[in-house]
């Protein structure tokens, strides 16, 4: 075969054997007159059964030999009766087959597609074919045509198949309408399409950048923006600025607009006593005072004798020959007497053995008790420190994927993945979470739901520790509202005092004098000036010192940095220790996403709740013994196998989960041999590595010094300028985080 000469190819698929939603390309295989042809290129839509007319050239493949490259491409009708016949009889129309797709075209012949398309209420002439089936397959072939045609009208604004075939089920043919009106509902609708993708395309057909749609979306962007940085709701005055910085526009009446949306229920705005106004997302206003509304019901007073708690008190310390302290004493009684307590306090002041007493004592009771933590690190800390196992809070709740995601349902929230609610409820008697300064609205709301009036709620944190990465303050808010019992653990005890890393925490958060030396069996200072200087100390730290000194593998190690973007953030040291740790070979498959290299052996870490990815356990020997769905923010694992063929990431996480990736879900992982310190948080490794070297003030603070010292088990190291650490620990200014749980409490019970 004269290839060379051959431009243009036509035929029906046969069938697709590659495709990448996200851009479109495609490998293929069409009958041209009983010769197959093996076709490749960037199709916006694509259906086994079609018939193609494309042009281009042959190229030739050092594995699959010759392969027509598409330039340009067609789909045509059908227009002979062979070819009509091959069509229906294709499977391209579900219910059509061979007999069926023979006897349509014995009956119309050439003139089936007008029939189908004009008439389709004549193809009930066919025997087997009701009225409802003939409109049902005219229904199938506009789909098709519609969605060819939508497909084609989409790619022309950047926007991905996957995403364009998501918009084309959500409208149908409105999509056009709505394009050239209003694209900004594509963000309030269409998971995977925010603001900006919504923006461009607007500019692109003509909308008018003080359009109302445009400043509502706008609105509703900054305060989703917002929530991404921990805030309930922003004061009207800065969420005005902030909507005028990003549409760069003035905005005569911006109380207009709020009206707006607060009739279409997407926002509240709440007046404050001093005449201010607070702008919430609905969704998080309603989810707050949800909160508040049944922390209120759980808040039951149990009538029990207290002579009888404390002899039951001393039974546990001769049990488990302890000596517990007046205030863990006094924890004990109100858990025995409240449906709803807080136990806070910093390490060394016998959280642990405050909540073991407590389960003993409720075990006394004969009753279930129920343990659980936000990410996987901590309930497995949980478990081994009070014998007893621990869940995850989205493995309590029983997490079902469902086919959702993080950012899917605006309306209803993340509980709404969980099979354990208010309709549902956990079977316990006792619910005891720990690391609770890591909770966010999203899952409180989620836990609060599941459990029933009368099941006490015991909550364990440190208040002092950074708040969670998700909206919301739960833990300080909860605390604040005053409305509810806390014990408040502060004594460091004596076992505790031997540790310089508990008794220098302490140190830290109360602003008292630190003394650094590199003499020290657990709080290390290693003096470096420069950043150079710093990563090379911490390259030697972490390969060849701290393994053996804490008996932990590399992996274990880990370096936390208060920023991503400085000259020793997460995202230069990641590429740093990458090629220092795990360097290139040419045994390890490698894959390059966006600006980051994935290597089999890398060390990394989910930056996102996702519902839907499978998981499995497996047996030395490779058996599945354990599957189901979900992988969560701040999870980290191992890239055991990078696979080029079936284009998937295989992970192996801590716990012992293995999850394949696809190439185009690695917007999901980001190497983790460094990530901040807000990312740490519920976690405890053997030694942590923290360089000491100027960043942005708001991130250099005590309370990230302060959580970032709690994270080691062993040993801490810090590298860098004395004076960098001096100056985080002088420096109290945390930033601000808008949330009213406290106030919300407060106005259910006063």
């Amino acid at each position: 075969m004269d290839y060379d000469n051959i431009k243009e190819v036509e035929g029906f698929i046969e069938s697709i054997i590659y495709r990448n939603e996200d851009n479109g390309y495609s490998v293929f295989e069409i009958d041209n007159e009983g010769e197959e042809i093996t076709c490749v290129g960037t199709l916006s839509y694509i259906s086994e059964g079609e018939y193609i007319v494309a042009t281009g050239n042959y190229v030739k493949h050092p594995v699959y030999y010759m392969q027509f490259k598409i330039d340009s491409y067609e789909f045509q009708a059908p227009n002979d009766t062979a070819s009509v016949q091959r069509y229906l009889a294709s499977g391209a129309i579900k219910g059509i087959g061979e007999k069926m797709a023979s006897r349509i075209v014995k009956e119309f012949g050439d003139d089936t597609f007008r029939i189908m398309e004009e008439e389709p209420e004549r193809l009930a002439e066919i025997k087997g074919i009701s009225n409802n089936k003939a409109m049902e397959i005219a229904n199938q072939l506009m789909d098709k045509k519609d969605m060819r045609k939508a497909m084609m009208f989409l790619q022309k604004f950047g926007i991905a198949m996957n995403l364009a075939t998501k918009i084309f089920k959500q409208y149908g043919n409105q999509i056009y309408n709505l394009i050239e009106t209003n694209p900004y509902k594509l963000a309030d609708d269409i998971e995977g399409i925010g603001f900006k993708t919504a923006d461009e395309i607007a500019s692109r057909v003509g909308i008018k950048i003080d359009s109302d749609f445009r400043i509502k979306s706008g609105i509703s962007y900054c305060l989703s923006q917002a929530s991404l940085n921990g805030h309930i709701f922003l004061p009207k005055e800065e969420l005005e600025k902030d909507v005028v910085s990003l549409l760069l526009i003035d905005i005569e009446d911006f109380d207009k607009y709020l009206m707006d949306l607060a009739v279409d229920k997407k926002v509240v705005c709440k007046t404050m006593e001093d005449g201010s106004v607070n702008v919430y997302s609905s969704l998080y206003y309603y989810m707050e005072g949800n909160v508040a509304a049944r922390l209120k019901g759980l808040a039951q007073v149990e009538s029990r004798s207290l002579e009888e708690i404390d002899e039951r008190i001393k039974r546990i310390e001769k049990e488990e020959d302890i000596e517990l302290d007046d205030i863990q004493k006094e924890g004990i009684r109100m858990a025995a007497t409240s449906g709803l307590l807080v136990i806070t306090g910093g390490p060394g002041t016998g959280k642990t053995t405050t909540i073991n007493s407590i389960i003993k004592f409720f075990m006394l009771d004969g009753l279930e008790i129920r343990l659980a933590a936000p990410t996987g690190r901590a309930a497995k800390r949980m478990t081994e420190a009070c014998n007893m196992e621990a869940q995850t809070i989205h493995r309590l709740l029983e997490i079902n994927g469902g086919g959702a995601s993080e950012s899917n349902s605006r309306a209803s929230g993340l509980s709404m993945f969980f099979e354990r609610n208010e309709d549902n409820p956990l079977e316990a008697d006792v619910i005891i979470v720990d690391e609770m300064s890591m909770v966010d609205i999203n899952i409180m709301y989620s836990l609060i739901r599941a459990v029933a009036v009368g099941t006490k709620l015991i909550l364990v944190g440190d208040v002092d520790q950074l708040p969670s990465v998700g909206p919301g303050n739960i833990l300080k808010d909860i605390i604040a509202s005053g409305c509810f019992p806390v014990v408040k653990l502060e004594k460091i005890f004596r076992q505790a005092e031997t540790s310089e890393i508990i008794m220098n925490a302490h140190k830290i958060n109360k602003g008292e004098e630190v003394v650094l030396n590199k003499y020290s069996k657990d709080f290390l200072f290693v003096r470096r000036n420069g950043a150079d200087a710093i990563i090379n100390a911490m390259k030697t730290l972490i390969s060849d010192k701290l393994p053996n000194y804490v008996h932990a593998d590399i992996s274990e190690i880990q370096i936390l940095t208060p920023s991503r973007k400085s000259a020793t953030g997460v995202d230069r040291l990641n590429s740093i220790m990458q090629d220092f740790l795990n360097p290139s070979t040419q045994t390890k498959q490698e894959r390059v996403h966006g600006d980051t290299t994935y290597r089999e052996g890398d060390k990394v870490m989910q930056i996102k709740n996702d519902y839907q990815l499978e998981w499995q356990k497996k047996s030395k020997y490779g058996v599945t013994y354990d599957r189901g769905t979900g992988v969560f923010n701040g999870d980290t694992g191992i890239i055991e196998e990078i696979s080029q063929f079936n284009e998937t990431v295989t992970v192996r996480f801590e716990d012992g989960r293995f999850v394949d990736y696809e190439f185009s879900q690695l917007d999901e992982l980001e190497l983790a041999y460094a990530i901040t310190v807000h990312k740490s948080q519920g976690s405890e490794y053997p030694a942590v590595i923290i360089p000491m070297y100027q960043g942005p003030r708001m991130l250099m603070n005590r309370n990230i010094l302060y959580t970032a010292v709690t994270r080691a088990r062993t040993c801490v190291c810090m590298v860098g300028e004395e004076e960098i650490f001096r100056q985080m620990a002088k420096n109290i200014t945390d930033t601000k985080r808008y949330s009213s749980l406290d106030q919300r409490i407060k106005e259910i019970m006063c």
